[in-house]
């Protein structure tokens, strides 16, 4: 039987990430848009049909982009504890109690990140720009309402 020490840096830390998350869910979240706008770049857009060429890079951004906003969404909104991730429809239920605003927001972005562009695969460069708008408009609705306790 075989057995590797591993040797890592002083300032490592394995759950990096999560720490990350946990001191600041909405500094997290841009970390996720920030990923998406990386992703995005290799989907291949072609300037004059005004599409991308790669419908898996858009779904993959789109579900970064969701997955961001959840993040985010989880840290303000008082969620009901159940089995499993609470359905669309308790974080709208949950953001029309909080901020009317926030839950608009909530409302087109499911649409356009998670469905057309995480599920579909929307390859329209207008529907990409809304999806990271609707992304980025969900994360500061959510700064503001940020008190510095996570609710989930």
């Amino acid at each position: 039987m075989c057995f590797f020490v591993v040797s890592l840096p002083p300032d490592y830390s394995i759950n990096k990430h999560q720490t990350m998350e946990q001191k600041n869910p909405i500094e997290e979240a841009r970390r996720y848009v920030a990923n998406a706008r990386e992703i995005i770049k290799k989907a291949n857009y072609d300037p004059e049909l005004k599409i991308y060429t790669d419908n898996k890079y858009v779904k993959t951004a789109g579900n970064i982009l969701w997955c961001g906003c959840l993040v985010a969404l989880d840290a303000v909104l008082d969620l009901p504890k159940g089995k499993g991730r609470p359905s669309i429809e308790k974080y709208k239920e949950a953001a029309g109690k909080r901020d009317r605003k926030l839950l608009a927001a909530i409302m087109g972005g499911y649409d356009t990140m998670h469905l057309s562009m995480g599920y579909d695969g929307a390859r329209g460069k207008r529907v990409s720009a809304d999806g990271f708008d609707f992304a980025n408009t969900i994360i500061d609705r959510c700064a503001k309402l940020y008190t510095g306790d996570v609710c989930a």
